[in-house]
């Protein structure tokens, strides 16, 4: 496992990053050819891309796989524990990936979007393939460390951050696709056609607040518990 789990993460990275690249692609392509002053409006279809959730996380995740591949090449061959910047990086892309499978497969799945929209390939890997290969990381991974119970609060901040940064800059812009007043990357995020306005948003906020917490929780476990296992059959050595 410890010899050929870096080359896993660095292929799962190209794969992330060209499933991203494809569609940001395609994104521009249709935007090229839009008719409409705001759907050819450029700088708002790119910044809107990088606005989604789940390409920030896949973003993320595979800069985190990346890096850790290179640093299990080089100044992991000889650690006994992956550093703690990297433990808490690699756990905050897991809970994301992990999330973002969850909520695409339940909530998402069944949304129709504008014919050649999307490319196919990349949609199921962005929100498939990758998720599933951060879950496998989780349990799978060498030489995790052991994290405190604070780090969930970490895992809990960028998505904070970033469901503030949506709500507020939604009703600055106009939709590319639509031309409303408004843009929201998620249908569930919109108080104009979700039931119960901003009430009905708040709730879908609490509930995906909720589901990342556990799953951060969760990742957060199965890292001490792996490496109270490993600490319980040889001493650990401390790394930096």
């Amino acid at each position: 496992m410890n010899i050929w789990w870096p080359y896993a993460r660095l292929a799962a990275s190209v794969l992330g990053f060209a499933a991203l690249i494809a569609q940001l692609a395609r994104t521009f392509e249709v935007a090229l050819h839009a008719t409409t002053p705001w759907g050819a409006h450029l700088p708002t279809v790119g910044v809107n891309f990088f606005s989604f959730f789940t390409v920030l996380s896949n973003l993320g995740a595979a800069v985190a796989l990346a890096i850790g591949a290179i640093w299990a090449w080089t100044k992991g061959k000889d650690a006994a524990r992956e550093p703690r910047w990297l433990a808490v990086t690699l756990t905050c892309v897991a809970t994301y990936m992990i999330v973002t499978g969850i909520v695409y497969n339940v909530l998402l799945r069944g949304i129709e979007l504008p014919q050649g929209s999307t490319v196919g390939w990349s949609n199921e890997v962005l929100h498939v393939v990758i998720p599933l290969f951060l879950l496998a990381d989780v349990l799978l991974a060498p030489k995790r460390r052991m994290l405190t119970w604070s780090t969930v609060l970490v895992v809990a901040a960028f998505p904070i951050a970033w469901a503030v940064y949506t709500l507020v800059r939604a009703n600055l812009i106009i939709s590319p696709a639509l031309g409303t007043p408004y843009w929201y990357p998620y249908p569930f995020l919109n108080p104009h056609t979700t039931p119960g306005g901003y009430l009905g948003v708040t709730g879908y906020v609490i509930g995906i607040a909720a589901v990342i917490l556990v799953v951060g929780a969760a990742v957060v476990w199965v890292a001490r518990k792996r490496a109270a296992s490993v600490d319980s059959v040889q001493p650990a050595v401390v790394t930096a």
